[in-house]
C-alpha cells in the first residue's frame, strides 16, 4: 500500500511505516494514493462480516501483510457484530457499540492494537492520543497489557461523561491517563505539538491512536459494507447515510467505502452546534469557533483532523461534492430527536441522535436511511435518563467500572508540562 502526505507529497510511505508514524512532516495526514474497487459488489456483501473484511483490507493494504496475518488481526479485532437495527419503515441505525467498550471506536481501536502487535516486532512504542469521549476507551482497552506498548491519553476535564471517562482511567498498568483543563481541540494540539518535537517524538517512540492514523479509517470501512449487506436488495438501491460527525474520521471511511464500490447514494455530515464543515459546505469559508460543549461530547469539535482526507478525495474526483451534505443539530433538536426516537421504541444516546434527526430532516420518500449508532446509550446515562425520564440500566462493562479508582493526573494546557509529565512518567 502506498500512501502519500496530504501537506507535503513528497513524504511518502508504506502501510506498516504510516502506522507507526501517525503523522507524517508539517502534521500531514497520510492517504492512499490509489483505491482498490470492487467487480462484483454482490459477492463481497454475500460474504459474512469476518471474512468480507478480510477481503475489504487485503485489497486495501496489498502484500504488505499477508491475507493470512490480516485474517488472524481482524479475527481478534472483530469479535463481536454491528447489527442493523430496524427503527421504523425505510429507516435503520447501524449499532457500532457491541465491542467491549460500548463504542464504534472498538472497530477501529482493535484492529490498529493487532496491526502495531504484529508490524513493531517487539520495538517500544508510545501511543499518544486525544480523545473527546470514545476514542479513549477503545484504544485503552485494545493496548492494555500489550507487551513494549505505552499508551498515554488526553482529554478535556469535566467534558466527557464520568462513564466514559471511567472506562479507561481505571486500567492502570501501561495506560496513563491526563485531564487536560481546556477542550478537546487543545488536546488535540498538544498531541500535534509532541509529534513535532524531536525529542518527545523520537526519545519516547511516539505514535498516534486517532482517527488521523490510517490503520483506525481502514477498519471502519469494513462496517459500512456490514451495513449495506443486511438490506434487502430493493433497499439497497437508494441508500442515504447520516454520520454522526467530530473528527470527521467516520465519514471518511464510509466514502472510502463508496470508492470501492459500495452502493451508497449519498451521506449526510450531522454534526452538533460545533458546525465547522455545514457551515463551510454552505459558503465556501472554513471559519472554525470556539469549540461549545454539548450533550454530544465526542463531536465537540471545531477544527476536525480528518477533512482533508475529505477534501483530497472530492478534489481527486473520487467522490462528488454534490453527495455530500452538512447539518448542524441544536441541543434542543438533539433532546427531541432522542425522545422521538424512544417514542418509536428505540432508546439511544445524543450522537446518534443528531445524526437521526439530520435523516429525517433530509430523506426522500423512495430512500433508505441509515444512521449510525456509534455508542451505547448507557454511556450517556445522565444525559439520556435526564433527557428521557426514565432509568435505563448498565451494561456489564460500565457497571464493573463504575466504582473503580481513577488513575488519571491533571495538567494545565501548557506544553512544557506535559513534556516533562511523559518523560518522568515513561522513562522512570
Amino acid at each position: 500500500m502506498e500512501l502519500f502526505n496530504l501537506k507535503d507529497d513528497s513524504d511518502q510511505a508504506s502501510f506498516a511505516e504510516a502506522v507507526k508514524k501517525g503523522l507524517g512532516k508539517n502534521q500531514g495526514l497520510y492517504f492512499p494514493k490509489v483505491f482498490p474497487k470492487f467487480d462484483n459488489i454482490q459477492a463481497i456483501l454475500d460474504m459474512p462480516f469476518v471474512p468480507r473484511s478480510v477481503e475489504i483490507l487485503s485489497r486495501l493494504i496489498g502484500d504488505e501483510l499477508s491475507k493470512q496475518e490480516i485474517q488472524g488481526i481482524v479475527e481478534k479485532a472483530f469479535s463481536f457484530d454491528a447489527p442493523l437495527a430496524k427503527v421504523t419503515d425505510g429507516v435503520y441505525s447501524l449499532e457500532l457499540f457491541h465491542g467491549p467498550t460500548l463504542a464504534f471506536k472498538d472497530f477501529g481501536g482493535r484492529f490498529m492494537a493487532q496491526v502495531l502487535s504484529v508490524i513493531a516486532k517487539g520495538e517500544p512504542i508510545t501511543i499518544l492520543t486525544a480523545t473527546s469521549g470514545d476514542t479513549g476507551a477503545a484504544v485503552a482497552h485494545a493496548f492494555h497489557g500489550l507487551d513494549n506498548i505505552n499508551v498515554v491519553i488526553l482529554y478535556p476535564k469535566g467534558k466527557i461523561s464520568l462513564l466514559q471517562e471511567k472506562l479507561f482511567t481505571t486500567l492502570g498498568d501501561n495506560i496513563h491517563t491526563v485531564a487536560i483543563e481546556d477542550d478537546f481541540d487543545a488536546c488535540q494540539q498538544l498531541v500535534k505539538t509532541s509529534f513535532d518535537d524531536p525529542e518527545v517524538r523520537q526519545g519516547l517512540h511516539l505514535n498516534s491512536a486517532n482517527s488521523i492514523n490510517i490503520s483506525r479509517l481502514l477498519a471502519q470501512v469494513c462496517y459500512y459494507f456490514e451495513a449495506i449487506s443486511q438490506l434487502s436488495e430493493q433497499e439497497r438501491e437508494n441508500v442515504v447515510i447520516s454520520v454522526p460527525s467530530g473528527n470527521f474520521g467516520n465519514l471518511t471511511a464510509g466514502m472510502i467505502a463508496k470508492v470501492m464500490g459500495l452502493p451508497i447514494k449519498r451521506f449526510i455530515a450531522a454534526t452538533n452546534s460545533n458546525d465547522t464543515v455545514p457551515r463551510y459546505l454552505k459558503t465556501g469559508e472554513w471559519d472554525p469557533k470556539a469549540t461549545v460543549a454539548t450533550l454530544s461530547n465526542a463531536m465537540d469539535v471545531s477544527q476536525p483532523n480528518n477533512w482533508p482526507r475529505i477534501e483530497a478525495l472530492i478534489e481527486r474526483g473520487l467522490i462528488d461534492k454534490a453527495m455530500l451534505q452538512g447539518d448542524a443539530i441544536d441541543e434542543d433538536y438533539t433532546q427531541l430527536a432522542m425522545k422521538q426516537l424512544a417514542q418509536l421504541g428505540y432508546v439511544s444516546e445524543p450522537h446518534a441522535a443528531v445524526a437521526y434527526r439530520s435523516l429525517t430532516r433530509f430523506i426522500e420518500p423512495e430512500e433508505t436511511g441509515i444512521f449510525l449508532g456509534t455508542a451505547h446509550p448507557a454511556k450517556f446515562r445522565e444525559s439520556v435518563e435526564n433527557v428521557l425520564g426514565q432509568p435505563i440500566s448498565l451494561p456489564q462493562p460500565l457497571a464493573e467500572c463504575a466504582g473503580k479508582e481513577s488513575y488519571s493526573v491533571e495538567l494545565a494546557n501548557d506544553y512544557e508540562q506535559l513534556k516533562a509529565h511523559l518523560f518522568a512518567t515513561l522513562k522512570a
